[in-house]
């Protein structure tokens, strides 16, 4: 698709895997195509008047927990426009792209079977092996550490192989806030930063006074 002299190119959204401790790049996973919606939402961590304290109603507990919903579409008709070009596609389909995001909520296999090795000498407790530090990028101003809560593939062709050439996924990311992680973990400053965005983003909003709801005071 050809675009308008002058129009600028769209950033495309995806997920990078983090070293928890170093905070070095891994992997980047590139969404083929942006989703036309984005679903966003949040429960409020209120102490609540079910504590039986009616001086803690208003009281915040922490930050709310935000869930990010998307349907994101993976085709390889374009590569497969130029088999020459692109060899991986024609001998695998989507199959490497679909492995990529399923790497983010399986452990690896080597860590797998270290754990059941040291089951087997007999290791009484065996800390499961942390996982790279999943972060959200949709655009510079929204760049969150996240967990995969969901991750739903459909696959809706095949080539003469059965490797999948198209596919659709659903992604399902709870946001991660220092209330998951500990305060000094890598994760807790990237969300630090994204809270302070919606500050700086808050106090940009215009703001109108009591007449334009109809009303002169609060009683």
């Amino acid at each position: 698709m050809s675009s308008f002299p002058g129009t600028s190119k769209t950033l495309q959204g995806g997920l990078v895997l983090l070293d928890p401790d170093s905070g070095q790049v891994r992997r980047v996973i590139v969404l083929q195509y942006n989703p036309d919606t984005l679903t966003r939402s949040f429960q409020p961590q209120a102490i609540g008047p079910d504590s039986g304290d009616r001086l803690e109603a208003l009281r915040l507990k922490g930050p709310a927990v935000e869930m990010i919903k998307l349907e994101a579409e993976l085709d390889a008709a374009d590569q497969l426009e130029f088999p020459d070009n692109n060899p991986t596609v024609v001998n695998y389909g989507i199959h490497p792209q679909l492995a990529a995001l399923q790497s983010v909520v399986y452990p690896f296999a080597d860590d797998l079977q270290s754990a059941r090795d040291l089951a087997g000498f007999g290791t009484l407790e065996i800390a499961p092996a942390e996982s790279p530090l999943t972060v959200f990028v949709w655009g510079p101003n929204r760049i969150v550490p996240v967990r995969l809560s969901e991750l739903a593939v459909t696959e809706e062709a095949f080539d003469t192989r059965l490797n999948p050439i198209r596919a659709k996924v659903s992604l399902g990311l709870r946001v991660l806030s220092p209330n998951d992680l500990s305060y000094d973990h890598r994760g807790s400053s990237i969300f630090l930063a994204y809270l302070r965005q919606q500050e700086r983003f808050s106090g940009m909003a215009s703001t109108t006074g009591l007449q334009s709801l109809g009303v002169e005071s609060i009683p």
